[in-house]
């Protein structure tokens, strides 16, 4: 839950990232170019919005991905702010047709304390939804061809040779039709949205995993048919009642992490988010025995999954899942989405940030491409926006020990500038975790804490007695 436009100082770059130019020509080549004034890496949803709004713009811009979608991929809760930069890539009107359910809000059993949380009590009138990724990411990639970009799925990125800025060049390994052919394809801007490949970072060194050697996460998820699901009164019903009773994203920790429950059309997606010490030494078959073990044996969520079917073979992981960048942009590249950061998954941002940071890096693109006299200028905002975005985001999931990599100033700058009203539900929403201390010191150094009471109690932040499942 981030706020809608963060900002950290107010200029004619603030200014230029609301409003997008719009316009362009569509391209239907299907041979990769050997030239072009951009390459995004990666299909996900920063990627796809990246290109669809620099095609808009009039840039030529081709975008490569290493798989075909649609493909499987996780983090299926949307939050309302995504809506606003949506709007901006143009594909409002195909989320809306796709018939994605509309969620409640949320509701956290932290520690045995039930937590509920509406969106509507801070004025949101556009709802919050649960997707299907691979139906959702396929729909935005489609947008962006449409929108004019070239669009070359099967084809993974190996390395970008920085060496020349004024003609970067991207190494790629062309897998379409079962073979593989390397090619080479020149470009002024390169824009890494490979998500947690992290493309650059990995080839640059700059990435940081967060914890390293003291509290390291990892995620585990699998899905499950015919799951009942958790209403916004605290009840539960059976999958039956959807859509007309809406759901909400349910969270409960347990000893080890936290674990999600999200209901989508067709099946339920459950994951957990765990320290990894907790699992030392387990090979990947024993990662199924625990995962079962866990949502078996965990208050609520046993009794939600109690008549659900799993869907055997589902399971997936990823290590290493929160980390950040020491250098998210340079000569001619970018980073965003999950290619410049990832943070806890317990607030749904991650789609709001690639949302995000394809309005920010299309807007400075462009700028650099029409004015390279003040490229420079555009990569330090790019840098600060970029920081400012994710070092909030970490400080009010990770808490305490999210502090690495976080620059303070920036964060409190951020506070001092929001609307009260949604200040108040990022200090609503950290009270759904026991992370909040690092994240209320700030608020409280920044002079903002004080406003609403320093114990901090909000008519708009409710808990329940208990839950009816």
């Amino acid at each position: 839950m981030i706020p809608h436009s963060p900002r950290q100082v107010r200029s004619d770059l603030d200014r230029d990232i609301e409003p997008l130019v719009v316009g362009g020509v569509r391209h239907g080549a299907s041979a990769i170019p050997a030239r072009a004034d951009v390459v995004v890496v990666g299909g996900g949803p920063a990627g796809s919005s990246t290109a669809a709004l620099l095609a808009k713009a009039g840039v030529d811009v081709v975008l490569l991905e290493k798989v075909k979608h649609p493909r499987n991929t996780v983090g299926e809760s949307l939050i309302p702010h995504f809506w606003k930069f949506a709007d901006k890539v143009g594909v409002s009107r195909e989320i809306e047709q796709g018939g994605y359910l509309k969620k409640a809000g949320g509701i956290t059993v932290w520690k045995g304390k039930i937590h509920q949380f509406s969106f509507e009590k801070f004025g949101y009138k556009r709802p919050a939804l649960h997707v299907e990724r691979d139906l959702f990411d396929d729909m935005v990639l489609r947008h962006a061809q449409a929108s004019g970009a070239r669009v070359f799925e099967e084809t993974a990125v190996t390395r970008v040779d920085l060496a020349d800025p004024a003609a970067l060049k991207v190494h790629y390994d062309d897998r379409r039709g079962g073979s593989s052919n390397p090619g080479l394809l020149t470009c002024k801007y390169v824009v890494d949205a490979s998500g947690h490949n992290v493309v650059l970072a990995k080839q640059l060194g700059s990435r940081v995993i967060v914890g390293r050697g003291q509290q390291e996460y990892m995620a585990l998820w699998g899905y499950f048919e015919d799951a009942r699901y958790v209403g916004a009164d605290g009840k539960s019903y059976g999958p039956e009642c959807l859509p007309g009773i809406k759901p909400v994203t349910f969270v409960v920790s347990y000893e080890d992490g936290w674990i999600w429950h999200i209901i989508l059309r067709e099946h339920t997606s459950v994951g957990l988010v765990i320290n990894t010490s907790s699992i030392k030494g387990m090979k990947r078959p024993q990662y199924e025995a625990y995962f079962k073990r866990i949502v078996e044996s965990t208050p609520y969520l046993r009794e939600l999954l109690r008549t659900a079917k799993f869907k055997e073979g589902s399971i997936r992981f990823m290590h290493d899942y929160s980390y950040y960048l020491t250098e998210v942009c340079g000569e001619g590249w970018f980073c965003i989405g999950d290619a410049g950061g990832f943070v806890d998954p317990i607030f749904s941002h991650g789609v709001q940030a690639a949302f995000y940071n394809a309005n920010v890096v299309s807007v400075l693109v462009k700028g650099s491409l029409d004015r390279p006299s003040r490229a420079q200028e555009y990569r330090r905002h790019f840098d600060r926006r970029v920081r400012q975005y994710y070092g909030f985001s970490r400080s009010l999931a990770l808490g305490d020990f999210g502090g690495d990599g976080v620059d303070a100033g920036l964060v409190k700058a951020l506070m001092k500038q929001m609307p009260p009203i949604e200040l108040e539900m990022m200090l609503v929403a950290s009270c759904i975790s026991d992370r909040s201390t690092n994240f209320r010191n700030m608020a409280r150094e920044a002079g903002v804490l004080g406003e609403f009471g320093d114990g901090f109690i909000s008519g708009r932040h409710r808990y329940l007695p208990a839950l009816e499942l």
